[in-house]
């Protein structure tokens, strides 16, 4: 009979129905991966889509509107006493500060906004966004070895190196955290056992405040400050100079002040006891 609706086709009593979920899935697959092969030919949109991805992350909080699953997270390391207080720390206050008086307001209008941006522009955006992501920290109950690998190789691709950014041991960074032995390699490594030699009778604290002085300008690093290239480090207690300067004035064992060596100094006319270096390494790993 005519009009006779199939056996095999369903009837709608309420108009057309929705898609079955797992063909919506099958389209929308072929979609993606289609549209994957597209934003692969284009080197430019591509640059964008992530610059907006990350940009997303970096400045607008909980914001999510990417069809890029590129996950970005930066930690700040608020647990590090004045980090945020080195130079770095403020060059990136800054530039971040600087960007986010520049974005919109709404989320959905940085698509555009960052397609309206200039070539260069872009880039800087996206160089600072990308950096945000960047984490060379050792933790000892997080070992990424590749990844910490990963950070030498990039600081040798970028020519990076700790000393000419501005790091120099000082008794709060450095001296004043770790033992007298550690002290006095750090002086010889740097400056020569002779330079070594005029500090290690001293208690502590002179001997931190004075190493910090000796050091100054030798570009002396220690080792987790150091590029895997720059080569093995002596043992403690090595008389070995194994970190120098390359600068001509750096060379040689320095003087240290007359009232220093003057031999009436409670501090001095005897090597510091075992029990002190013992006290010494208990407070560095406090």
């Amino acid at each position: 009979m005519n009009g006779a609706p199939d056996a095999n086709e369903e009837v709608e009593d309420d108009g057309i129905k929705p898609l079955p979920e797992r063909l919506v899935f099958d389209l929308t697959a072929q979609r993606t991966l289609a549209l994957r092969n597209a934003l692969a030919s284009d080197v430019d949109i591509a640059f964008v889509a992530v610059l907006h991805a990350l940009t997303l992350q970096a400045f607008y909080r909980f914001a999510q509107d990417t069809c890029l699953e590129i996950s970005m997270r930066s930690n700040s390391f608020g647990q590090v006493q004045d980090l945020g207080e080195t130079p770095w720390a403020k060059e990136i206050a800054e530039r971040h500060e600087a960007w986010d008086r520049d974005l919109p307001q709404s989320e959905g209008d940085l698509w555009d906004f960052l397609l309206g941006l200039d070539e260069a522009s872009r880039k800087a955006l996206f160089a600072h966004s990308a950096a945000l992501s960047l984490n060379a920290v050792v933790e000892p109950w997080n070992r990424r070895p590749g990844a910490l690998a990963h950070a030498d190789v990039l600081a040798r691709a970028l020519q990076f190196e700790m000393a000419s950014a501005g790091w120099t041991p000082t008794v709060e960074n450095y001296l004043g955290r770790v033992t007298k032995t550690r002290i006095v390699q750090a002086v010889r490594e740097a400056r020569g056992e002779e330079s070594a030699q005029l500090i290690d009778h001293m208690k502590k604290d002179l001997m931190a405040r004075e190493a910090a002085r000796l050091l100054e300008g030798s570009n002396w690093l220690p080792e987790p400050l150091r590029l895997e290239q720059d080569g093995p480090v002596a043992d403690i207690g090595e008389p070995v100079v194994g970190y120098t300067s390359d600068d001509p004035s750096a060379a040689g064992p320095a003087e240290l002040p007359a009232f220093l060596t003057d031999s009436d100094d409670p501090s001095s006319g005897e090597r510091a006891s075992d029990v002190e270096d013992e006290t010494d390494e208990l407070q560095a790993a406090e």
